[in-house]
């Protein structure tokens, strides 16, 4: 299914997104006890392939937690945690101070399951209510597997499956500077055209 979108239409999802997004920041804010802004989400239709390649060069530096978006729309969320941001939360939220190293112990991988669950799901409500649609985040999980083989049921499962990527650089500071928090977020193009419908209905679209 090839999408058609336009520039207006690219807008009006981006600022969609970003409704969506401050509400998570704020959520994030308040784990982190810090200040978090939340970039302006980036767009791009890409195949398969580049896919795993973009994903899969994180997964030795980063921790990926997993939750999907299910309902009305269909997509996926990924949130991505360096070293020094489990450094950071486990800091703040266990008061474990140790430097980063994998495997996580059980309880830094509850935190970022919980913080993720925390994000996604206020992302997910604000969404929801911008479009108008039954849709709800699932809880969150922690790929065994590795995020590659995780992909890999997403795209066996939906063999039509060419994700719309919208990645987000969420940017906190602290003392030391500023740390940089990737993430991703994807639906594929059945989901996508549900929006671009959604948001063609939309009077004040009409009017522009």
């Amino acid at each position: 299914m090839e999408l058609q979108v336009t520039e207006l239409e690219k807008d009006i999802i981006k600022e969609i997104l970003n409704i969506g997004l401050a509400r998570a920041a704020d959520s994030f804010a308040s784990i982190a006890k810090d200040k978090v802004l939340m970039k302006v989400p980036d767009m791009e239709l890409i195949g398969a392939g580049d896919l795993f390649k973009i994903i899969g060069g994180y997964e030795g530096t980063h921790e990926i937690i997993q939750s999907d978006i299910k309902g009305d729309l269909n997509g996926t969320t990924l949130m991505l945690f360096s070293g020094n941001h489990v450094e950071m939360l486990s800091a703040v939220c266990l008061n474990l101070h140790q430097a980063y190293k994998k495997p996580l112990t059980t309880m830094q991988e509850s935190l970022l399951l919980e913080i993720s669950n925390i994000i996604t799901g206020a992302f997910v409500t604000q969404l929801a209510n911008i479009l108008k649609a039954d849709i709800y985040g699932s809880p969150p999980l922690y790929p065994l597997n590795g995020i590659n083989q995780s992909l890999k049921h997403i795209l066996e499962v939906n063999p039509q499956f060419q994700p719309m990527i919208f990645t987000v650089l969420t940017h906190f500071t602290d003392h030391e500077g500023m740390v940089e928090l990737p993430l991703f977020l994807f639906f594929d193009t059945i989901t996508f055209n549900k929006i671009l419908e959604i948001i063609r209905s939309y009077k004040f679209y009409e009017e522009r």
